[in-house]
This record gives C-alpha cells, sequence and structure tokens, in this order.
C-alpha cells in the first residue's frame, strides 16, 4: 500500500508559477513510475506528466515546455513545477503510483492515488 498526499495547489494568475509536491509513504517509493493527472469540472481525468523510477520523463503536448516533473527518492517525494500557467491549466491536480517501470497515460494503470490538489488560473 502507497499513500499520496499532494501540496502546493492555489489561485495564481495567467503567466504564473506554481509547485505542486507528492509525499508518498508506506512501500518503497523508487519502486514505482509516478504521473501527474488532471481533471477539470465536467471533464475526462488527464494525464499531465509522467516520471519512470530511472528518472525519465514524459509530457502531454498541451503542457511540454511550461512543466517540469522530479522526483526525489530519498525524500520520498515528486514535484510538478509549473510555469506560464494558463487558465486551461485550472483542475484537480493528481498524484499517482504505478507499480510499472516506466509511466502509462492510462487512468486505469494506477494503482494509488492522492486526494487531489485544486490549480485555479486566472485571465
Amino acid at each position: 500500500q502507497v499513500q499520496l498526499v499532494e501540496s502546493g495547489g492555489g489561485l495564481v494568475q495567467a503567466g504564473g508559477s506554481l509547485r505542486l509536491s507528492c509525499a508518498a509513504s508506506g512501500r518503497t517509493f523508487s519502486n514505482y513510475a509516478m504521473g501527474w493527472f488532471r481533471q477539470a469540472p465536467g471533464k475526462e481525468r488527464e494525464f499531465a506528466a509522467g516520471i519512470s523510477r530511472s528518472g525519465n520523463t514524459y509530457y502531454a503536448d498541451s503542457v511540454k515546455g511550461r512543466f517540469t516533473i522530479s522526483r526525489d527518492n530519498a525524500k520520498n517525494t515528486m514535484y510538478l513545477q509549473m510555469n506560464s500557467l494558463k487558465p486551461e491549466d485550472t483542475a484537480v491536480y493528481y498524484c499517482a503510483a504505478d507499480r510499472g517501470v516506466v509511466p502509462t497515460t492510462s487512468v486505469s494503470r494506477y494503482a494509488y492515488w492522492g486526494q487531489g490538489t485544486q490549480v485555479t488560473v486566472s485571465s
């Protein structure tokens, strides 16, 4: 069992930045590929970024070049640095753990989820 807790969400103006954190506890964090997903009101939950066990990173086209995912296995923590935020980035952001080696874009592949943190970008 892995417990995940997100933090760092908030309200920011367009063009601003936020840094999300995902703290993990329970099983060995480094044994999991990790992902950030987001869900806007009335929309499906979608993949935003992922990081493999070894640190390789993957991004959705909508966030590529603006978001940076990273992990610190010594601190059992994953991060999402979000720059040049746009109103369409407004969503609840979730971190998730996948037992595989590399992250996937499929929600159903992830075994563990955090409770989410709200990110609101005003225009």
